[in-house]
């Protein structure tokens, strides 16, 4: 089968690039020149049986107002792009859209079937962005992504304070800390490519949410490394504006439907996922 994917040169892009390449999918990649040519876009996308859709700026910057205009245009202008492609053609497709666990608030579990949705600038892309990708007329499966673990991507970025014995808890350590390693993400698209029958919102994150208090604590062990300063909220603030809400928030999830339909994780304790990537 041959897959087009959109955001390749991003983490989990270029995850998936060769993930899917080591099982013998055949893979076109559409970069962002592509989204301006019309044609050779539909061309890509009418060579394709999937479409996994990937395409967007990378949140974790400083949000001023001209960056969370291209937050939001780069995915809800692009996912449009993708649907007229699909729909352009009679071709039977499907559709993995990304979305994100930031469309959830956070003073409730939420899983597919029994959630309430966030207030946030973040819920308010994810909810546009998913009204996008349900326009297609192919089999659409929306992923909310928690946070990826992987060589790369938000671990990467947290690795070198903990090494310098620099790490600590995010603000009041409280808030969830919703997770996926990268492998297990990968695994989950592919189930769902195979599970025809599966369509709409499934949560990518592990089982066993826990909160970043305990992320601190497991990473600092798992590196054998002290963890005692704390980053202050203000800090964050000052650094990121707006989006260092993702960090000192966060949603309580469970991934429901996946375990409803059997799917079985590598990796579903943060113990477990930090040894993988952290101790070979």
């Amino acid at each position: 089968m041959t897959i087009a994917l959109t955001g390749s040169s991003g983490f989990v892009g270029s995850y998936l690039n060769k993930y899917f390449s080591s099982k013998n999918y055949k893979i076109i990649l559409i970069d962002r020149a592509d989204f301006k040519d019309e044609s050779l876009l539909r061309k890509k996308v009418l060579d394709s049986d999937i479409v996994i859709n990937l395409v967007g700026a990378n949140i974790m910057r400083r949000w001023t107002d001209a960056y969370k205009k291209e937050m939001y245009h780069s995915r809800i202008d692009n996912t449009k792009k993708i649907v007229q492609a699909i729909n352009a053609n009679t071709k039977k497709q499907l559709l993995i859209s990304t979305s994100a666990i930031g469309i959830y608030s956070d003073d409730i579990v939420n899983d597919e079937n029994s959630y309430k949705y966030g207030d946030t600038f973040l819920t308010s892309i994810c909810k546009d962005w998913e009204m996008e990708a349900k326009k297609a007329n192919a089999r659409v499966v929306i992923c909310r992504f928690g946070v990826v673990l992987g060589d790369g991507g938000a671990l990467n970025k947290m690795l070198l304070p903990f090494k310098l014995g620099l790490g600590g808890k995010i603000a009041s350590g409280k808030q969830s800390f919703t997770f996926i390693h990268i492998l297990d993400l990968a695994r989950a698209q592919e189930f769902l490519i195979k599970h025809k029958s599966l369509d709409g919102v499934f949560n990518f994150c592990a089982p066993y949410p826990i909160t970043n208090l305990i992320f601190t604590k497991v990473l600092a062990h798992t590196l054998k490394r002290p963890a005692f300063l704390p980053v202050p909220g203000m800090l964050l603030k000052l650094i990121f504006g707006d989006g260092s809400d993702i960090l000192i928030g966060g949603q309580h999830v469970y991934p429901k439907r996946l375990l409803e339909n059997n799917f079985k994780f590598n990796f579903e304790t943060i113990e477990g996922a930090l040894k993988n990537l952290l101790t070979k």
